[in-house]
């Protein structure tokens, strides 16, 4: 199949490694140049240099603190410089720091409206314009299972995610007469360094090695293992493809049927 995505123009946030990075390796495998961001500078060059060797793409790298308003407004003006415009994005972030909801002051919850709703906002004012200008766009956001059930020990991740999966609906009903598609994709268990770490918390939390806690964690998972990140990248090039021209609104879990919600 033909996803159409050959000379789109891809903004890949979080890219340096795991989700972000297969999502932007995906984009490249299929034709589109790529601007990728991550805080870390040197990890993000050699992503890029990864992905350049892997594809043959037009990749652009640049360091970005998501949190920051004015790296991610550098961002957009960079990658309309090197590329001329944008017609793909894809929010993503890191997660914020496990724990009750209740253990946690409002300094902690301010960090994390940044990291993972302000973020997704940010990206998305200064890439729309161009989108616009240019006849349309899509439009993906990165949430978390959290959204459809509330997972113990992440409040600061399960009450900010739901406000972002709340923004990828309504902008999808704002943006679709300027034909800018929003839709919003969930990860379940996937192995990269985020969901490794929450197992190393799971271990210490039930006393049990990590390998036990993992174990616990894939008893869960109808498919009986954890998902692989190029198996998310590839699905979410075809949400952000022509190819799904008439998905907009919708939520895509990538969880191996770990998610037991009816909708």
């Amino acid at each position: 199949m033909d996803l159409g995505l050959r000379g789109k123009v891809a903004m890949v946030a979080g890219a340096s490694r795991g989700l972000g990075f297969a999502v932007a390796h995906a984009l490249a495998g299929e034709g589109a140049a790529v601007s990728i961001s991550s805080r870390d500078e040197t990890a993000i060059r050699t992503a890029a240099e990864g992905i350049q060797q892997a594809t043959g793409a037009k990749v652009h790298a640049e360091p970005v603190d998501v949190k920051s308003a004015e790296a991610i407004e550098r961002w957009a003006k960079n990658t309309r410089r090197a590329f001329g415009g944008v017609d793909l994005l894809f929010t993503n972030s890191g997660g914020p720091p496990a724990g009750a909801a209740l253990s946690f002051d409002d300094r902690a919850w301010q960090d994390a409206a940044d990291l993972l709703l302000f973020s997704a906002l940010r990206m998305i004012r200064v890439a729309v314009p161009s989108m616009q200008e240019r006849g349309g766009g899509a439009i993906l956001m990165s949430t978390s299972s959290s959204v459809k059930e509330p997972i113990q020990n992440l409040g600061l991740s399960t009450v900010l995610r739901a406000s972002v999966s709340a923004l990828a609906k309504t902008l999808a009903i704002e943006l679709a007469p300027a034909k800018i598609r929003v839709n919003q994709i969930i990860p379940g268990r996937i192995d990269t360094d985020r969901v490794r770490h929450l197992d190393e918390i799971n271990a210490k939390k039930q006393g049990v090695t990590v390998d036990e806690a993992k174990a616990r964690a894939v008893a869960g998972i109808p498919m009986g293992r954890y998902g692989v990140a190029d198996e998310f990248g590839r699905v979410a090039a075809f949400l952000l493809s022509d190819a799904a021209g008439y998905m907009t609104g919708a939520t895509v879990q990538i969880d191996g049927g770990m998610i037991r919600s009816v909708v």
